[in-house]
């Protein structure tokens, strides 16, 4: 375990480089392409000024992290049996692609429509069946990685609690999707998805440290380091746009990782923002239908209620991020307590 964090921040920063160097051909590319930002019609008028910005950056995120992973572990996913990460380091990989792939196809048809992308049925009928195939996965194996399967660590308290595989499978199937779509809902502002994300990453990361799983450490870091790359070319104004191809990979990643630690009864806490997020949707929602057409917030996502209170986008991105830090900080505490 020593050497496993040098190693871990080594990848985080090759990730980064990696996808620095490679982001700016990118935007170019995308521009060329004319892969730009299409605005829905009942958008927030103050976004006008992002229409045309390069989306599906992703991609920045995605592909580096997928190359990487496999590069650092190739030895260990053709001769598992030798220690290591072994093969479940595929599985958190096969959530970023598959996940990425239908944010992708979401995102391609927006260019399209205007700005409607696929419909949310069919979106979410995608999710739900690779959420469940993964969750399947998870709670069928054994072996490294996987120590975790059908139970939950119940912070406070400091016990595990197992649970049957039918109601493993379904919580887990639920969580990734709903983290999924909450990281998309929060990916409203410029540089706040990728802030918060990486945030929760971190978090995640030092837990899998302590329980000695250095290949989702690894994995952790990496992402870590790719969405920082990210946010490079996505601080105010940005150069391009996460999309679908990016919120949609990211939220279900991270529902994975805490999923395959254990800890996913503190993902609310650590991934307090997209889930903040998701929930003054969901209230914002229920309120007019109670009220009649009555607003809780001035505008859902929470996000865009704090802009028409007067905060700048800039202002709104970095006490979301600096909260997202502190909810990560006591997360891992939490998870110390036994």
């Amino acid at each position: 375990m020593t050497n496993s964090v040098p190693v871990a921040l080594t990848l985080g920063s090759v990730a980064f480089l990696l996808a620095l160097i490679w982001g700016g051909p990118f935007v170019e590319v995308l521009r060329r392409l004319r892969v730009g930002q299409q605005l829905r019609a009942d958008g927030p008028a103050w976004h006008e000024a992002k229409a045309g910005t390069p989306t599906m950056g992703g991609l920045l995120i995605v592909i580096p992290a997928i190359l990487i992973t496999l590069m650092a572990n190739f030895v260990n996913l053709i001769r598992p049996n030798q220690g290591g990460t072994g093969v479940s380091i595929l599985v958190p990989l096969f959530v970023l692609v598959s996940f990425g792939i239908v944010g992708a196809a979401d995102d391609i048809v927006k260019l399209r429509t205007k700005g409607e992308g696929i419909s949310a049925r069919a979106k979410l009928l995608a999710q739900i069946v690779l959420a469940a195939v993964t969750a399947s996965v998870i709670s069928l194996a054994r072996g490294s990685g996987f120590q975790y399967s059908n139970e939950v660590f119940v912070p406070i308290l400091a016990f595990n609690l197992p649970l049957s595989p039918i109601l493993y499978i379904a919580a887990m199937t639920f969580v990734i999707v709903a983290m999924s779509n909450a990281v998309n809902l929060t990916d409203g502002l410029d540089g706040l998805a990728g802030t918060v994300t990486a945030a929760g990453f971190i978090a995640y990361g030092l837990i899998a440290l302590l329980q000695g799983q250095i290949f989702l450490v690894q994995f952790c870091f990496i992402m870590v380091g790719a969405c920082f790359a990210f946010l490079w070319y996505n601080a105010v104004p940005a150069q391009m746009i996460m999309g679908d191809t990016g919120a949609l990979a990211l939220g279900a990643a991270l529902a994975t990782v805490a999923f395959m630690t254990g800890q996913w009864l503190l993902l609310p806490l650590i991934a307090i923002v997209p889930v903040a997020e998701t929930i003054s949707v969901i209230l914002q929602i229920i309120y007019a239908r109670w009220t009649g057409g009555e607003r809780l917030f001035r505008r859902a996502p929470i996000h865009y209620h704090f802009q028409l209170t007067g905060w700048s986008e800039t202002q709104v991105v970095q006490r979301f991020f600096l909260i997202a830090i502190l909810a990560a900080m006591i997360g891992v505490a939490l998870a110390l307590v036994r």
